[in-house]
């Protein structure tokens, strides 16, 4: 991914005789608990990666069929040739469907319907997860992850807990600099003190609010704080008001997408 990110980006800019970003985002890759009963972790990723498309705009619905998409593996999926490195019988087995052509035809039905009705929406609380977190899965197995790293490298139980404050401070530090890159984009106070005087339920302060949750893991109480809106409760009823009310989301769109820019 380094050299994809780098050489050939470099290589693609000089032949088109262009500068600037070839992909619009890093790369990413989250670890996933596919072992938990019910297999919903695992589930949530196959939805994510089959209806990119959809979300897109390129596939599935009134872009015609997913399976229009030449680049998605839901190909192997309804066209039953699959290849011998592409696992398809977990996600099947996730979905409780049968790991025969029935289950794949199926499952591929499924997305279409899902791509049609809803543009390949993913539920908000997995698309939370999936932009936040380094890992899809309970505490639990952060902590077993965390454990395997820790025994790879060396680390003792003392020295986890620091780092673990280390990445709450680094947290916290990111979010800070998010309130003050796009605080102004809002007209708010460059001081934390001047917040208090706006009321809580300003919606400038909710669309931080829902700008910080959606990119950064900083905990609701700490918002709540650094923005003076009050309980960690409001954090949360505003934040859905923001996604609820079309002006507000569409403010919000424009700050993700600046938000993307800056990357």
């Amino acid at each position: 991914m380094k050299w994809m990110l780098g050489v050939y980006s470099q290589g693609w800019n000089l032949r088109r005789q262009r500068c600037g970003h070839v992909f619009q985002g890093r790369y990413k890759s989250v670890v996933v608990n596919g072992e938990e009963a019910g297999g919903s972790y695992f589930k949530i990723v196959a939805d994510y990666i089959h209806l990119n498309p959809a979300r897109a705009g390129l596939a599935g619905g009134r872009a015609g069929k997913l399976l229009s998409y030449r680049w998605s593996s839901l190909l192997s999926y309804a066209g039953g040739k699959v290849p011998p490195w592409m696992e398809t019988e977990r996600v099947l087995n996730s979905f409780e469907l049968a790991k025969d052509g029935r289950g794949r035809r199926a499952y591929v039905a499924w997305l279409e319907a899902r791509a049609a009705q809803k543009g390949g929406k993913i539920d908000p609380v997995a698309q939370e997860a999936l932009r936040r977190g380094w890992y899809l899965g309970e505490d639990s197995f952060r902590d077993r992850l965390l454990a395997l790293v820790d025994k790879e490298k060396g680390i003792k139980t003392r020295e986890r807990r620091k780092a673990a404050g280390m990445e709450k401070d680094y947290g916290e530090r990111d979010a800070e600099q998010m309130i003050q890159k796009y605080g102004a984009e809002l007209g708010l106070p460059t001081q934390a003190r001047e917040w208090g005087s706006l009321r809580k339920g300003d919606e400038r302060k909710a669309l931080m609010a829902a700008l910080l949750r959606g990119r950064t893991a900083v905990s609701a109480e700490w918002i709540a704080t650094r923005l003076s809106m009050g309980h960690p409760g409001s954090v949360s009823r505003q934040v859905g008001i923001v996604k609820r009310d079309r002006k507000l989301l569409k403010k919000l769109n424009e700050l993700e997408k600046m938000f993307h820019c800056g990357d």
